[in-house]
């Protein structure tokens, strides 16, 4: 994590003391906070649109998820999406923030729903992109997680991380700085999902909420019941999953329409 992003800051998780880390860059109040996607951190995935006018000068709390980037990835902790998402809330817990707007990417916006749904008053408007909602199965022939999810996490760390790091080198950037356990686990987290599924958390919260997709994204199931629950659903033209990355000037333009809902 560079400091360029911003002052680096850490917040125990667990009760051994493992540490979440995240960059906290600078600006108004209140404060966005952004969690990323499986497999990357904060910094590398949004810290592009840190300064950009847009945005409107925001304090920015880019973090790292347990067992990715920065942060601790102790071999104890169950990186479940409830997990994950009370670790989030330490983090702005230590960071003195409420009434976020909270920005995640795919298991980062199942996260980010969950973060809203078990800490009232934290969340004030949640955007996620390219979110999961539903349970899915494992599969060798599906998305990573699922196919992570297929293969026991002791042969998954041995041999399939490896692997992976050498044939999708673009993503080896930042999956060579989680621990690959976290990874397999978060994919199983994901894909098992929460009870309800995180559908039928974001459907029930009130707060204002944006669903970004890509045009040739995942492909997004029941939109019109988002948009029955007074989501907004928002699509981002020549963009598949890693929106931001495929079209990063149609994102930053999805997201400032968001946050100004």
């Amino acid at each position: 994590m560079g400091a360029s992003s911003g002052t680096i800051r850490s917040t125990p998780f667990d009760r051994h003391g493992s540490a979440i880390r995240w960059a906290d860059v600078p600006g108004t109040e209140p404060a966005r906070v952004f969690v990323h996607g499986l497999g990357t951190n904060g910094p590398a995935l949004f810290g592009r649109y840190m300064g950009r006018p847009e945005l409107g000068g925001r304090r920015s709390i880019l973090v790292d998820l347990p067992g990715h980037g920065a942060s601790d990835g102790p071999i104890d902790f169950s990186y479940d999406l409830e997990a994950h998402a009370d670790a989030v809330a330490a983090a702005c817990a230590a960071s003195g923030v409420q009434g976020v707007d909270l920005v995640g990417h795919s298991v980062g916006g199942d996260i980010a729903i969950v973060v809203a749904a078990r800490h009232p008053g934290l969340v004030r408007r949640l955007v996620i992109s390219e979110a999961n909602l539903d349970p899915l199965p494992a599969a060798l022939d599906a998305r990573a997680s699922q196919a992570m999810r297929a293969v026991p996490e002791a042969e998954w760390v041995a041999t399939g991380y490896p692997r992976l790091l050498e044939t999708d080198p673009g993503w080896g950037t930042t999956l060579r700085l989680c621990a690959p356990h976290a990874i397999h686990r978060t994919a199983v987290g994901l894909t098992t999902m929460t009870d309800p599924p995180t559908r039928e958390l974001f459907t029930r919260l009130t707060m204002p909420r944006t669903f970004i997709h890509g045009d040739h994204g995942e492909p997004l199931l029941g939109a019109d019941e988002l948009r029955s629950a007074g989501i907004r659903v928002t699509t981002v033209a020549g963009a598949g999953h890693m929106v931001m990355l495929d079209n990063p000037e149609g994102y930053l333009s999805a997201l400032v329409e968001a946050l100004a809902a």
